[in-house]
């Protein structure tokens, strides 16, 4: 049986049996007893996107006490759940996102702890995932952005629209009424400043 421990778009961790691009954390969520996720859902604001091998270092996933291991598709996925680059095991693509989203969003480079405060506040909407209006149209949004429509999340990458799933992206012909935007608008701004996500090989299909 899987573990639950895959993060959506919607900053949701489900149980599937998928693999993703990338691994990260928020903290200490889980009871490596058990090896099932706590009441909790983070314990830190500094949520990170971290990559799935460093150094050699190999964990045994949720059986320690330390930081739980979650998994994401890929980096916009991660992005669209309000998690940024870590920037231990990342640190080109941690410091490539700092100074994306200093231009992005007119600010001075920012502390990572900076960084997490101010998408705290913008991922969540009274412990759940927040939605952000839609400010311009749809086929303005950067490459990486991700939307809700219809309780589903698409993933816009070369001005075309593709379905997520946690196994990969499906491409759609359209996108129905959009709900929000799950993209953080400062991590919008850094993709619209020119910070490129790691996406999944399916959405080139």
């Amino acid at each position: 049986m899987p573990l639950q421990n895959r993060v959506t778009p919607f900053g949701d961790i489900v149980a599937v049996d998928a693999r993703g691009l990338f691994t990260g954390n928020r903290g200490i969520i889980h009871d490596p007893a058990t090896r099932t996720l706590t009441s909790r859902r983070w314990t830190s604001k500094a949520w990170i996107t971290c990559a799935c091998e460093y150094k050699g270092i190999r964990r045994a996933v949720m059986a320690q006490r330390s930081w739980t291991e979650l998994f994401f598709l890929d980096e916009a996925t991660a992005l669209a759940a309000g998690h940024r680059p870590c920037f231990l095991c990342r640190r080109e693509a941690a410091e490539a996102f700092r100074g994306a989203w200093s231009v992005g969003n007119r600010v001075d480079p920012p502390l990572a702890a900076t960084m997490d405060a101010k998408l705290h506040a913008e991922r969540l909407d009274r412990g759940r995932k927040r939605l952000h209006a839609l400010k311009v149209p749809l086929e303005d949004l950067p490459d990486g952005a991700m939307v809700a429509s219809a309780e589903a999340a698409y993933l816009l990458a070369n001005g075309l629209p593709y379905l997520w799933s946690p196994f990969g992206y499906q491409r759609a012909a359209k996108i129905g009424p959009v709900d929000g935007v799950l993209t953080p608008p400062s991590m919008l701004a850094a993709l619209a400043a020119g910070y490129s996500p790691v996406l999944h090989p399916s959405a080139g299909c």
